[in-house]
């Protein structure tokens, strides 16, 4: 227990604070291109996805089958060698395939996979900082830990606390962290034993304390400030924004996940997707906002917020979003999704705030939950976000309904796309993110 605690504490500490400073890199290159002209906030993100493509697929090699990662010599290779039939931009999967098993992690793929996440999301894409959070803290522990003999012992609780501390250190909520990491190992089977539980509680509080430390604000979360009028509004509110948030994002959560998987040539991914990418800003951008149409959806839920716009505007522009990242996934684009969803349930939750007669901010924070339940399937994540981001007794709770009302409906969406593609999709796609 006590090498584990201190595996995570380092662990934590090195991930966050590594975190942090990608993270304010980051946001700092995205509020840059946020600023420029309509039509740089159109080619920026394309630009940055070719860019991407280029980096993982172009400088980027793939190994021999049967070959393992080298290690001593060969050194410029060990940076760059990707397992065969490696999808190359999906850093939360390596997050997941390790989960349990960290000392099997490749640290030595972050870098190369760092500049990808700076050319999509820095450029303006349509994807997150949560997963390249997790994924960086996670590469920064497993680092610390293959130092030698001694140091391996804490490589499985360095690597874990890493990646808790650096989704924590982002959201600004401790458990959030926890939760995030712990779900994910899940899909794995990684068990939940004492030791994963207490390196995730440690990260996750290391995360949150450096995220207090600095006054960071590193992401926007959505506060209810009006509960709903009484109990029988509040059971409409969540059955009502629980249903559509958890639906449109678990459908495009299957989206997404077919075109992670879409066994194409990069430079066909790269055409199609970009083109999708460019197409939905440019409609994003004239139906909405030129900010509306770029980054993983903080500018669409400002204008949500400044236009009173109808429900049928609102209801397109959440497809739209839907379509802008899944789009920069097939054409191979390095970011999560977590931001994204949460953007989507947000702007979902919104289209019947006036219908059910409450507030913009409770519709939002309650299809924000929505969508990281029903469309990321992290139903206990969604609920450290809601305790953690707080609020009137009754808005709470209301939101903390709307997370169970998402993962039925994320799960009754998930069976219909089984039955009408014939895939199996709902507990593959599990493993994806």
């Amino acid at each position: 227990m006590a090498t584990c605690a201190f595996g995570g504490l380092v662990g934590g500490l090195a991930g966050a604070v590594f975190v942090v400073a990608v993270t304010l890199a980051l946001k700092e290159t995205m509020d840059s291109v946020s600023s420029q002209a309509t039509w740089v906030l159109i080619v920026a993100p394309l630009l940055g996805l070719a860019l991407a493509v280029l980096v993982l697929q172009g400088v980027g090699q793939t190994l021999a089958p049967g070959a393992t990662p080298p290690r001593a010599g060969r050194w410029a290779l060990a940076w760059r060698a990707f397992p065969p039939r490696a999808v190359r931009a999906d850093i939360t999967g390596d997050v997941v395939d390790t989960a349990g098993e960290e000392e099997r992690f490749n640290w030595r793929l972050a870098p190369i996979r760092a500049v990808a996440i700076f050319c999509t999301v820095g450029l303006g894409g349509a994807m997150g900082t949560e997963a390249p959070a997790a994924y960086l803290g996670t590469a920064v522990g497993a680092c610390l830990g293959d130092r030698g003999r001694w140091w391996r012992k804490l490589l499985r609780p360095a690597a874990l606390a890493g990646g808790a501390a650096g989704v924590a250190a982002l959201m600004g909520i401790a458990l959030v962290g926890t939760a995030y990491m712990l779900e994910l190992g899940r899909r794995h089977r990684a068990p939940l034993t004492a030791e994963r539980v207490i390196a995730a509680l440690i990260g996750g509080f290391v995360g949150w304390g450096t995220n207090i430390a600095f006054r960071l604000d590193l992401i926007r979360l959505i506060v209810p400030k009006e509960p709903p009028a009484n109990l029988s509004q509040g059971v409409k509110t969540a059955l009502f924004i629980g249903a559509i948030s958890g639906a449109i994002t678990s459908l495009a959560g299957a989206s997404i996940y077919r075109a992670k998987k879409w066994q194409a040539s990069p430079g066909v991914r790269l055409g199609l997707g970009g083109l999708a990418t460019g197409v939905t800003a440019v409609v994003l951008a004239l139906m909405a906002a030129p900010s509306a149409a770029v980054g993983p959806g903080g500018g669409a839920i400002l204008w949500a917020e400044d236009v009173n716009a109808l429900p049928p505007m609102l209801l397109a522009v959440t497809l739209l979003r839907a379509t802008a990242t899944t789009a920069a996934v097939a054409a191979g684009g390095c970011g999560g999704v977590f931001v994204p969803f949460l953007a989507i349930g947000d702007i979902a939750g919104r289209v019947f705030a006036p219908g059910l007669e409450v507030g913009n901010d409770l519709a939002g924070a309650a299809g924000a939950a929505g969508g990281i339940a029903g469309g990321y399937r992290l139903p206990f994540t969604a609920i450290a976000m809601v305790l953690g981001v707080g609020g009137p007794r009754l808005a709470t709770l209301t939101c903390l309904v709307t997370v169970v009302v998402a993962s039925l409906a994320g799960a009754g969406a998930g069976v219909v796309v089984d039955r009408v593609t014939g895939l199996p999709y709902l507990w593959r796609r599990a493993r994806s993110h």
